[in-house]
């Protein structure tokens, strides 16, 4: 039904595109067309650099490459200008014919002094609590997981202990509380993900963004109902014929973008190749791995009028990890005693994540300072994961080899386990929602309201035998039980309607400039019958005497209604009465801008405390989150970042980032009953997510004789993630996971580049990138392996470590095209 309705939709869009061809051809010659390329004194392309028509809203920005393309009015004189921070402006006066096109050079020259006063260019991109991450590099930077999230991890406040996830935490939400946005649609994920050897590529694609804007919390009413973070991507809007290519031992991509003549169609797409076999062959369980991730996108624009806009948005992704575990040995140590856990697998675990993702967007502005866009998107995927099977185990007590080697030397524990599952979900989500946008006097009114309709089918069918020392538990003299029996069908049918108003202004006092936005947003929800209200705000201030300083407060009440996920326990079983999840963000921080070997950097500093109620608690295990519905709590996150940005190396930027938090909760009615027979209260206990400690270091650097040869270092440590026992839902004991350290390093070197505008190859890379350098044996989750030790039948656990993936050599070929 879903898929219908989107072809449908596409065929509509196409024939109003066709269609609206005709009667613009006329209106058209009202306009000239601006092209060229912007570059620094040495001849660097210039990202980001802004080309406006001075006096007027009109402008553009350059692209990675410096390049950029600007309509402008015929037969009017203009005075085109292009801009950078900490650079001098240039300027020209000209007149254009219409339907004309020129080519405009420009070559800015740096300004120690404008660094200085360059705080108004930074400040303006926080006065709505975004901030805007450099993604020059980003395709040169060393990444396991092949997915743009992971710049994300060296953020403030943003946490992630594998490296083959796009999932991530900030300030101690879970992954399931981040928006994610590319050119205004909201982004979905697979429900059934357990592990992140499954997943696949992100949505995402990193050669057809054009910028990414990030919030770690105290964000605009404008952005939806979660509690975490929001990360708005935009894909690029082309004007003329591009691509690129890149082969990896990771997978491959490839991608073109183009615009017509008249530049009023353009079209990026790009297809991503990625399999993790040879990463997934450094980990300690061998077998044959087969993972293969396939993802295709597209995004197109159509000017059916010079104020009316066509864009689609579309995507299929088709993710499949199939394994054979043959062995395992794992070597682990307790307090007293060293470990030796030996497994032999027989059988085969297949998965099926496929996802389909279209969207068509109308934008209409009758007026400059008047936008007006209608959107209507969907979602498909089609879930599945099935498995079977049978793992013979034993531990032993370990000793020193002669070798060096551990040996073992005493069988503590034999047993087995035969393990099926097949659980399947599909679910369809479609939305049509209208955004508008009115420009005023020093600042701009937001408005939206939106339809979303959510259809979600799953079924559940798994069982374990476990078999330990003779023993089928739980044991029986007369049959044999299963360990765990989970059986379930769901069916969810569920419409949602949200709005949202918002206002922000910009005035000057003598004490300086100030920024502030007021907002609210409401959802209603026909699975539980609640309306949700969330009022938000943010202010930002510069000193009129401290240009370079600049302050900021947010404010608001966020609520996350339940989805799907929250509302299913182990078992299957539904609690649809579940309200949404809230939580009061108090956000403040500070910029400072300041100089530093006659170069531009940034300090940056946030202090935020999260109160939430209505908490629904969980647990995890890899990336998998299995939520608790029949309880409820209460929690709260606080904690402060710091982030240092600049170039420590001319030409090339590197950031630091150091993060301190706190997140824990308290489950209502929870308690602990003694073994004398008191009760205890637990009280308050820390949260899955509370990591205490969080650096990040992204360094790039390059020959001072040679820029050709290129080097980015990737390092992430983070303290311990708490974790609880497998005795009951309720953690009433926590341990403790070791710290998470990883170091990547790339190296790359330009073997080809083209410095004139011509169709052919522009650049040529080849990389070579060593994957955890260090070789930490971090871990991601435990198996809990329940041995029988006695005549009585007594039984024990161990906690058997599951690690993640080791040292690995990655080589890539990159390629550039016009």
């Amino acid at each position: 039904m879903l898929l219908k309705i989107l072809k449908i939709s596409l065929k509509i869009a196409g024939i109003v595109a066709i269609l609206g061809i005709l009667p613009t051809r006329l209106s058209a010659q009202d306009f000239g067309y601006i092209e060229g390329r912007i570059v620094d004194t040495s001849g660097e392309a210039m990202l980001s650099a802004s080309v406006a028509i001075e006096g007027t809203t009109t402008g553009t920005m350059s692209d990675k490459d410096g390049y950029y393309f600007l309509q402008v009015p015929a037969g009017k004189v203009i005075t085109l200008q292009a801009t950078f921070i900490s650079h001098e402006t240039e300027s020209l006066t000209l007149t254009l014919r219409p339907g004309e096109t020129r080519t405009l050079n420009f070559i800015l020259t740096p300004n120690t002094k404008m660094m200085e006063e360059s705080v108004v260019t930074g400040i303006k991109q926080r006065d709505n609590t975004l901030r805007p991450i450099n993604i020059k590099s980003i395709n040169q930077i060393p990444n396991a997981s092949g997915n743009i999230e992971h710049i994300l991890t060296t953020m403030g406040g943003v946490a992630s202990n594998n490296e083959l996830t796009s999932m991530y935490s900030v300030r101690g939400g879970s992954f399931d509380e981040n928006l994610i946005y590319v050119n205004d649609i909201e982004i979905h994920r697979p429900q059934l993900i357990q592990s992140a050897q499954q997943e696949g590529l992100s949505f995402v694609n990193p050669s057809m963004i054009s910028s990414i804007q990030f919030s770690a919390g105290g964000f605009d009413a404008e952005f939806g109902d979660k509690l975490a973070s929001v990360l708005d991507i935009r894909y690029k809007q082309p004007t003329e014929l591009m691509g690129s290519a890149s082969v990896s031992l990771l997978g491959g991509s490839i991608h073109l973008e183009g615009a017509s003549k008249d530049n009023r169609l353009t079209c990026i797409a790009g297809v991503r190749y990625k399999t993790t076999k040879f990463l997934l062959g450094t980990l300690e369980t061998k077998g044959d791995y087969n993972p293969a991730f396939l993802d295709v996108q597209t995004f197109l624009t159509y000017d059916i009028t010079p104020k009316l806009e066509l864009s689609v948005l579309a995507n299929v992704a088709n993710n499949r990890f199939n394994s054979q575990p043959r062995e395992r040995t794992t070597n682990f140590s307790s307090i007293q005693q060293s470990f030796v856990f030996t497994v032999f697998y027989e059988g085969e675990e297949a998965d099926r994540f496929d996802t389909y993702t279209g969207a068509v967007a109308l934008n209409y502005q009758p007026k400059e300072d008047l936008s007006l866009k209608l959107i209507a998107s969907g979602f498909h995927s089609d879930e599945a994961i099935t498995y079977d099977l049978l793992k013979e185990y034993w531990i032993s007590l370990a000793t020193q080899g002669s070798s060096g080697l551990r040996d073992s030397l005493v069988n503590i524990g034999v047993g087995s386990t035969l393990e099926h599952g097949r659980d399947y979900l599909k679910s369809e989500i479609f939305s049509i929602e209208h955004k508008g946008m009115w420009l005023i006097d020093n600042g701009n009114v937001k408005w939206g309201l939106k339809y979303q309709k959510e259809l979600i089918s799953d079924e559940i069918k798994e069982w374990k035998l476990l078999d330990s020392a003779g023993y089928s538990l739980p044991y029986s003299s007369e049959t044999i039980n299963l360990f765990d029996v989970y059986e379930a069908s769901n069916q969810l049918n569920t419409d949602r309607v949200s709005g949202f108003l918002q206002y922000s202004r910009t005035f000057e006092t003598a004490a300086g400039k100030v920024f502030f936005t007021l907002g609210g947003r409401a959802q209603y929800s026909t699975l539980n019958g609640e309306l949700t209200i969330s009022p938000r705000g943010n202010l930002t201030y510069i000193p009129a005497n401290r240009s370079n300083f600049s302050w900021h407060f947010s404010t608001g009440l966020y609520h996350q209604p339940p989805f799907y996920k929250e509302l299913r326990d182990r078992s299957g079983t539904l609690y649809t009465y579940k309200k949404a999840q809230r939580a009061i963000h108090y956000v403040a921080g500070m910029d400072i801008n300041f100089n530093l070997w006659n170069r531009p950097f940034v300090f940056s500093s946030e202090i935020y405390y999260k109160h939430s109620t209505r908490v629904i608690p969980y647990q995890m295990d890899d990336v998998r989150i299995q939520y608790l519905p029949q309880y409820n709590a209460k929690a709260f996150s606080t904690g402060i970042d710091f982030r240092v940005f600049g170039e420590f190396v001319p030409g090339d930027e590197s950031w630091f980032s150091l993060s301190l938090q706190k997140t824990m909760e308290d489950i209502e009615g929870d308690y602990i009953l003694n073994t004398d027979g008191t009760v205890v209260t637990p009280g308050y206990y820390r949260r899955p997510t509370d990591q205490w400690l969080n650096c990040a270091i992204l360094f790039q650097d390059h020959l001072p004789s040679n820029k050709n040869y290129k080097a980015h270092i990737l390092m992430n440590f983070g303290s311990g993630l708490p974790f609880s026992g497998p005795f009951t839902d309720i953690p009433s004991v926590i341990y403790k996971l070791g710290s998470y350290r990883r170091v990547d390093i790339g190296f790359s070197r330009l073997i080809v580049r083209s410095t004139k505008k011509v169709h052919g190859v522009e650049s040529i890379w080849i990389s070579a990138e060593i994957l955890n350098l260090l070789g930490a044996e971090n871990k991601v989750s435990f198996d809990w392996v329940r041995v029988v030790e006695s005549d009585y039948g007594m039984y024990y656990y161990y906690a058997v470590p599951n690690k993640l993936t080791g040292r690995a050599l990655n080589f890539k070929l990159s390629a550039n095209f016009r």
